[in-house]
C-alpha cells in the first residue's frame, strides 16, 4: 500500500496535461524569437531603419516597458475570451509583427509593428504562466514552474545564439524573419495541441486590474521599493540597450554581443539554486542587498577594460586557450558578476515585496511587482542613447579623422551605470533601516 502511494505521488509530480507541455514548448519558441530580436533591436532601428542612437533607445525602451506593463490587462482579456483563443491571437500578432519588421523596415511601419509585438508578447507573459498555474496542483506545481523557468532560459539562450550567425551571414533583417518563423511554428503547435485550458473564460475585469494598480501606487513603501530595485534593472538592461553597439563600435564588426549576452542566463542557470540555498537562512532583504552592491562592481569591471588594454594591448590570451579583446574579456567578467547579482536578488525580491504588502492582499500586489522592469526599461534604454551618443557615437556620423579618437573615452559609459547601481544599493540600506525601525516602533 505504501509503495502504491509513493508511485502515485511520483506520477502526480511528473504527469502534466497536454496543455502544460504545449504551453512550455511554445514558450521556448517565443523566447527564442523575442531574444533574437531584442539583442539586436537598437542595431536594427539604427542601421536598418535609420533612427539615431537616442531615438532608437527610447523606442526600444518603450517597447520593452510595454511588455511589462500590459500583461495584467491583456491577462484579464485572456481570462474573458479563454486561453486558447488568446494564445492563438498572441502568436498570430507576433508572427505578423516580426515578419513586418523584416519585410518593411521603414519608420512609418516599424513603430506600429512594434506595438503589435508589444501586445502579442504581453498576452504570452500572462497566458503561459496562467496555464502552468491551471495545469498543476499542490504536488507538482514546484516542478511545473521549474520546467517553465528552464524553457524560458533555454529559449533565451538559443535565440541569442542564432542571432549572431544570422546577423553576420544575412544581415539584421534576417533575424526578424527567423523570429517570425519561430512564432509561426508555435502558432501551428498551439492550433493543433492547445485545447483544454480555461475555455469558458473567467477572471478580473479591466476596471479591477486598474483599481489594483492604483492601490499599489498608493502604497508609499512599495513604490519606494520599486524605484530602488529599478536601479538594479537599469544596469541589467544594458545587456540589450548599450552593450551590442558598444562592443561592435569599440571591438569591431566581428565581435559577438549576442554570445556575450548569453553569459548572463548561463551563470544564472548554473548558480541560482546554489546561491539560493546558501542564502536561505538570511532575510530576503539581506540577500537582495548583496546583489545590489554586486551590480556597481559589474559596471566598474566593464569600465576597467582600458586598464587591461593599456597593460596587455588589443589581444589578451585567456589561460593560453584563446585570445580576445580586453573589452570582450572585461565585458564577460562584468556580466558574470551581474548574473551572480541576479541570483541573490531575483529569487528573494518577490518574497520581500510580498512582505511589504498589506496582509491578505499579497497576491493582488504581486501582480504588479515587476513595475521596476517597466521603469528600468524606459530609463535604462533612454539613458543609454544619450551616453552612446556622447562617448561611443555611431561611426556613420563621424569623419575618418574623428574615428581615430572617437572611442577613447567610451568606457566612461559604465561609470555612470556604476553610480546608479551604488546609489540604488545604498538606498536599499536606508530603506531597510527606516522601515525596520518603523516596524519595531509600531
Amino acid at each position: 500500500m505504501a509503495e502504491e502511494t509513493t508511485l502515485q505521488t511520483k506520477q502526480s509530480k511528473w504527469n502534466f496535461p497536454t496543455a502544460f507541455w504545449t504551453a512550455n514548448i511554445v514558450e521556448l519558441f517565443e523566447r527564442a524569437a523575442y531574444y533574437a530580436v531584442f539583442i539586436a533591436i537598437t542595431l536594427y532601428l539604427s542601421r536598418v531603419v535609420g533612427f539615431d542612437d537616442i531615438d532608437a533607445a527610447w523606442i526600444s525602451g518603450i517597447f520593452s516597458a510595454g511588455l511589462y506593463f500590459l500583461p495584467p490587462f491583456t491577462g484579464a482579456f485572456a481570462d474573458k475570451i479563454g486561453f486558447r483563443k488568446a494564445i492563438i491571437l498572441a502568436f498570430f500578432l507576433l508572427t505578423v509583427g516580426y515578419f513586418t519588421l523584416g519585410a518593411l523596415p521603414y519608420k512609418a511601419i516599424v513603430l506600429p509593428s512594434l506595438v503589435v509585438l508589444m501586445f502579442g508578447g504581453s498576452f504570452i507573459k500572462s497566458i503561459i504562466t496562467g496555464t502552468v498555474a491551471k495545469t498543476t496542483n499542490k504536488e507538482n506545481r514546484a516542478k511545473g514552474y521549474s520546467i517553465f523557468y528552464g524553457m524560458v532560459n533555454v529559449g533565451a539562450f538559443l535565440g541569442k545564439t542564432f542571432a549572431y550567425p544570422l546577423r553576420l551571414e544575412w544581415g539584421l533583417t534576417s533575424i526578424n524573419f527567423y523570429s517570425a518563423a519561430m512564432t509561426f511554428i508555435a502558432l501551428i503547435v498551439v492550433f493543433f495541441f492547445y485545447k483544454s485550458v480555461n475555455a469558458d473564460g473567467e477572471g478580473k475585469t479591466f476596471k479591477e486590474v486598474w483599481n489594483s494598480l492604483i492601490r499599489v501606487l498608493s502604497n508609499l513603501r512599495l513604490v519606494l521599493l520599486i524605484f530602488i530595485v529599478t536601479g538594479f534593472w537599469i544596469i541589467q538592461h544594458q545587456l540589450y540597450a548599450t552593450m551590442p553597439k558598444y562592443v561592435l563600435r569599440t571591438v569591431g564588426e566581428s565581435a559577438s554581443p549576442e554570445w556575450i549576452a548569453n553569459v548572463n542566463p548561463f551563470v544564472v542557470m548554473i548558480s541560482v539554486v546554489f546561491i539560493t540555498n546558501i542564502m536561505r537562512s538570511v532575510k530576503a532583504v539581506t540577500s537582495m542587498s548583496v546583489g545590489m552592491f554586486l551590480m556597481p562592481v559589474s559596471a566598474l569591471l566593464m569600465a576597467s577594460s582600458y586598464l587591461l588594454e593599456n597593460a596587455m594591448g588589443e589581444s589578451v590570451s585567456v589561460f593560453g586557450l584563446f585570445s580576445a579583446h580586453p573589452i570582450t574579456i572585461m565585458m564577460i567578467t562584468g556580466i558574470v558578476v551581474q548574473g551572480l547579482a541576479e541570483c541573490f536578488i531575483s529569487p528573494r525580491y518577490l518574497e520581500y515585496f510580498s512582505l511589504q504588502a498589506p496582509k491578505g492582499e499579497e497576491g493582488l500586489y504581486l501582480g504588479f511587482s515587476h513595475l521596476h522592469s517597466f521603469l528600468s526599461s524606459i530609463l535604462g534604454f533612454g539613458i543609454s542613447g544619450y551616453l552612446l551618443t556622447t562617448y561611443a557615437p555611431d561611426p556613420a556620423t563621424l569623419s575618418p579623422e574623428q574615428l581615430k579618437t572617437a572611442y577613447d573615452q567610451s568606457y566612461y559609459i559604465w561609470f555612470y551605470f556604476a553610480a546608479i547601481g551604488f546609489a540604488a544599493a545604498s538606498a536599499l540600506l536606508v530603506y531597510r533601516f527606516v522601515f525596520d525601525r518603523e516596524k519595531k516602533q509600531s
